[in-house]
C-alpha cells in the first residue's frame, strides 16, 4: 500500500462535527479550520481527543434541556 503523504487539516462545522480535508482545498462553505494541519494521522489524534461526544451539538442541547 501507497504511503499517504498529503497534508490534512481537521474542519469543524456549526454542529460541531469535526472532518479531515485536504489542505490544498478551499474550506467549503459551513466549516472552519481548527487544531493542526499535518499528516493523516496527527489530524485524527486531534479528532479523537476533541470530538468525545459524536451527537450533534443541535441534539445534545435538546438532551440537556
Amino acid at each position: 500500500m501507497d504511503e499517504d503523504t498529503k497534508k490534512y487539516r481537521v474542519l469543524v462545522n456549526h454542529e460541531e462535527q469535526y472532518s479531515l480535508w485536504d489542505a490544498e482545498r478551499a474550506i467549503p462553505v459551513g466549516w472552519s479550520a481548527v487544531g493542526p494541519t499535518g499528516t493523516r494521522e496527527e489530524c485524527l489524534t486531534f479528532v479523537e481527543s476533541v470530538w468525545v461526544d459524536m451527537r450533534p451539538l443541535s441534539v445534545r442541547n435538546i438532551a440537556s434541556a
